[in-house]
């Protein structure tokens, strides 16, 4: 069984966290909450612990972890040839939920990149992951603490849904708070490259870096070759249960009406489009389309809480490409497998 230890997430008490992190310590690895998703992390430095996230995870070995770190000390231990930019940067986005993919320094083994020369680096605005990387006194490699191709866990239990049993511990510091994972830029390209959509919006990183390449995949255009970073190569963040997306939110309702008149669906949908909805359809509510953060903060609890329905598939609505809009859809469209309805022609082939 794995244990669980709930903790303060404003104010966490240093004696739980150092449980935790004395298994860091020996090599092992541990769950905890950051402010975008729950982590499953070890010793970044630990090729052994890299491998140990992975078996946990299903993951493939070739999709990189992310290096969590507490300071810009550890900046200095786990990458190198870092852009003035980039450490002009971080001191204003530091702590918080930005990733950026450097050069990395002999200090991290290739286990732990995906065999790349390149390192995901990010520091956590949650005093939880901070402490515990701190009582480690490593810097934790970790993705979200998930089986593989599974919704993110935003919660303690979704971590214990999928992990009870694979891993020694699980720090509950309660829901987190953006409910998506964090913001990939790739600095060792020119112009800088957008690799995963994330809380920090893509028009806050222009106003810093000016030009950034957005590759057309993140919509879904064609795949990458190879994973820089995660979320990028392979299937992601679905449910079980098969999910299409309405692109085109003027025909959601009739496309809805149109294939629940011959399937058992649930919708997933806003608070908006959910009173509109024929009383008889299931429907998972994600939050108000004048909040787009509560949109992203319910995403993958509603995917997770599709499963639980007696339905055979969801239908899910689109949202607007702007903002962290832009993180909400390209983990739906990941999530659907990008199937997506443009039409009601397109509509009718999940009808019969």
């Amino acid at each position: 069984m794995t244990e669980v230890i709930k903790v303060d997430p404003v104010n966490p008490e240093a004696e739980k966290i150092r449980k935790a992190a004395d298994l860091v310590k020996k090599g092992e690895i541990v769950a905890f909450p950051t402010e975008t998703v729950y982590g499953l992390g070890g010793d970044a430095y630990n090729a052994e612990a890299a491998r140990k996230v992975f078996q946990a995870k299903n993951r493939p070995m070739d999709n990189p972890l992310i290096v969590h770190i507490a300071d810009h000390e550890q900046l200095l231990d786990v990458a190198k040839e870092i852009p003035d930019k980039v450490m002009e940067i971080t001191q204003i986005v530091w702590p918080g939920p930005l990733t950026f993919i450097l050069k990395k320094t002999d200090s991290i083994p290739k286990e732990t990149t995906g065999g790349l020369d390149t390192v995901a680096v990010r520091m956590p605005a949650h005093p939880v992951a901070l402490m515990l990387i701190r009582e480690s006194g490593v810097p934790i490699a970790a993705p979200s603490a998930n089986t593989a191709t599974k919704p993110s866990p935003t919660t303690a239990e979704h971590v214990k849904q999928d992990m009870d049993g694979r891993i020694p511990m699980i720090v509950d510091g309660g829901e987190t708070f953006f409910g998506v994972e964090s913001t990939i830029i790739n600095m060792t390209v020119s112009p800088p490259a957008l690799l995963r959509p994330g809380p920090f919006t893509l028009e806050e990183l222009e106003k810093l870096l000016g030009e950034i390449y957005v590759p057309p995949q993140l919509k879904g255009i064609g795949e990458f070759d190879k994973a820089l970073a995660p979320g990028m190569k392979y299937k992601h963040y679905a449910p079980s249960k098969k999910m299409v997306m309405v692109e085109d939110n003027s025909i959601f309702l009739d496309a809805v009406k149109m294939i629940s008149s011959k399937r058992k669906i649930a919708v997933l949908c806003s608070k908006e489009v959910e009173v509109k909805v024929p009383p008889q359809i299931p429907r998972i509510v994600l939050g108000s389309e004048e909040n787009l953060y509560e949109i992203a903060r319910n995403l993958f609890s509603a995917f997770r809480k599709l499963d639980t329905l007696d339905v055979e598939m969801g239908v899910i609505q689109s949202f607007p490409e702007k903002g962290i809009g832009m993180a909400i859809m390209n983990r739906a469209r990941k999530a659907c497998g990008f199937s997506s309805i443009r039409n009601l022609k397109e509509a009718e082939q999940y009808a019969l």
